[in-house]
């Protein structure tokens, strides 16, 4: 058990995009507005755990076509948001122009999130710790992912709004844009 909790934490606390895309939110529209869009990380990341346990997620992606389109949807939309980052400019997040994320948005990330797969993959597959209860199983790992999945989403979302406060120079604001895009693309 101790080893599975181990794992969640590691998996959950590497910067994938649904928290770097949070942190930008967040430095962008601020904590509150931060907080709808990871309200729909949160449901979309269950959802993609849903679809590893059921199969759901092993089914379509082992269709080749289908596979490939999700692939070229989610680096497609990935590259965006690092391209809508890398161009806010010297304010840290998004373009003031950019239309406030909110908890569609998120959904819709998680559900093309590779890392949502990976991780969910990982942890719902990865590990036995319940032979004989299977339900019982699934129910645990579901909770304890989300209780390592709550907080650190929590501190992204503040780490990027503190940075909203800091007021630092055009420069430096311009360089963490430069730096999260990278990220994001790179991930």
């Amino acid at each position: 058990m101790l080893s599975f909790f181990g794992a969640i934490v590691l998996l959950v606390t590497t910067p994938g995009p649904g928290v770097l895309s949070l942190a930008g939110v967040g430095a962008a529209f601020g904590f509150r507005a931060g907080l709808h869009y990871m309200t729909g990380l949160f449901i979309g990341n269950n959802l993609v755990g849903l679809a590893v346990v059921t199969g759901l997620a092993a089914l379509i992606l082992a269709n080749p076509v289908i596979r490939t389109v999700l692939a070229i949807a989610s680096a497609g939309y990935l590259f965006y948001m690092a391209i809508r980052i890398a161009l806010a400019g010297s304010k840290v997040g998004f373009s003031a122009a950019t239309r406030r994320p909110g908890i569609v948005d998120g959904v819709l990330l998680q559900l093309i999130n590779p890392k949502a797969y990976v991780v969910s993959t990982s942890i719902f597959s990865g590990f036995v710790i319940l032979p004989e209860a299977l339900l019982a199983e699934v129910i645990l790992k579901f909770l304890l992912f989300n209780v390592v999945w709550i907080p650190v989403h929590f501190v992204w979302l503040w780490a990027g709004s503190a940075l909203q406060r800091l007021d630092l120079p055009p420069r430096v604001q311009r360089g963490i844009n430069l730096i999260m895009a990278a990220a994001l693309v790179g991930v």
